[in-house]
């Protein structure tokens, strides 16, 4: 099996697992927010969470997409404490195209999603 039948899909409204992507454009820059858990919320404690969400964006015209950030969620109830999976980015362009977000979740493996921007 590869990789890549691995990784799971589904609508974000329905699967708290899969990553939710907002973009919006002002002055010459993408700007990403990639979460997990914005309509419904992803359990996050030791046993179950996500560890960890990569942006990717791929410009119109070009053959593959170029990885944005790699966001590594490492506090999960140290001293009471649990990372939100939700992170920023931008992205310096004029150029359209497509971001990708792939989040893993401990338990239930990897999940992506995708927009045009």
């Amino acid at each position: 099996m590869k990789l890549t039948e691995t990784v799971q899909t589904a609508d974000w409204k329905a699967e708290k697992h899969v990553p939710v992507i907002h973009v919006e454009r002002a002055d010459g820059l993408l700007k990403i927010k990639a979460l997990v858990g914005e309509e419904i919320e992803h359990p996050n404690t030791l046993e179950h969470h996500i560890a960890w969400i990569k942006v990717f964006f791929k410009p119109e015209g070009e053959k593959f997409p170029v990885e944005v950030g790699s966001y590594e969620f490492a506090a999960h109830g140290e001293a009471d404490l649990f990372t939100v999976p939700c992170v920023e980015a931008a992205v310096k362009t004029d150029k359209g195209g497509e971001v990708y977000a792939l989040s893993y979740c401990n338990i239930h493996g990897l999940w992506e999603n995708s927009v045009e921007a």
